[in-house]
């Protein structure tokens, strides 16, 4: 059995593996908020049982036993974030927290019941794809509203989940996955995006749109 540090671990890595190759001690030490020591304490003891691979001024990659390891935690915790929304009615500001906690000690029957009950999901509440029970991710394609020009209309297809007031701000305007909007203006100089959510204008700063991903754009 590992320990739910060592899980964290790998789930962090293979996050981090995912937006740029190999990830460096400093990076993983940031990303999860310890010292550097504690993770090259980690990192030798994950090495040892073959989960993942160290390269000294190279970084750490997952094995294959190691990916599928992360794939599952991710697995149940995106399953979890969905049930406490959609069958305990809980905002999807606060599931992500809970599902951190939780997303280590259910058992794969309970994982099957969940994934059934829900009708065997393909996303989580915030558009992260889930993974299925043989560690296959759904394809999916998005690009950051950042990338939108004025006049284009698109549809909100992943927001980060990590930040809670974010989430709160984003929910305010009603921006989940799922909804249409059009971009009326784009600010020159970096500034913020003035969007139409059905009928409804706003604006959206331009760090927040940085956490938003889309798809299906057109041009109007």
């Amino acid at each position: 059995m590992l320990s739910q540090a060592a899980e964290d671990y790998l789930k962090s890595i293979y996050k981090l593996q995912e937006k740029g190759g190999k990830v460096s001690t400093g990076v993983l030490a940031e990303f999860l908020n310890v010292k550097p020591a504690s993770v090259t304490g980690m990192i030798k003891k994950l090495e040892s049982m073959k989960l993942i691979k160290y390269e000294r001024y190279q970084g750490v990659t997952l094995t294959n036993a190691g990916k599928a390891i992360a794939l599952e935690v991710i697995r149940h915790h995106r399953l979890l974030e969905l049930y406490l929304f959609k069958a305990l009615g809980m905002p999807w500001d606060g599931v992500h927290d809970e599902a951190e906690k939780l997303e280590h000690v259910i058992s794969e029957d309970m994982e099957a019941r969940m994934d059934a009950y829900l009708g065997y999901p393909t996303a989580d509440p915030h558009g992260s794809p889930i993974p299925d029970k043989n560690g296959v991710v759904p394809k999916t394609e998005s690009i950051p509203m950042t990338s939108l020009k004025d006049g284009q209309s698109c549809v909100v297809a992943e927001v980060n989940d990590s930040d809670s007031a974010l989430l709160r701000h984003l929910g305010s305007f009603n921006l989940y996955p799922g909804t249409r909007f059009r971009v009326i203006e784009v600010a020159p100089f970096e500034g913020p995006f003035t969007i139409d959510v059905a009928g409804q204008q706003a604006v959206i700063g331009r760090e927040v749109a940085k956490h938003i991903f889309v798809n299906d754009i057109h041009d109007t």
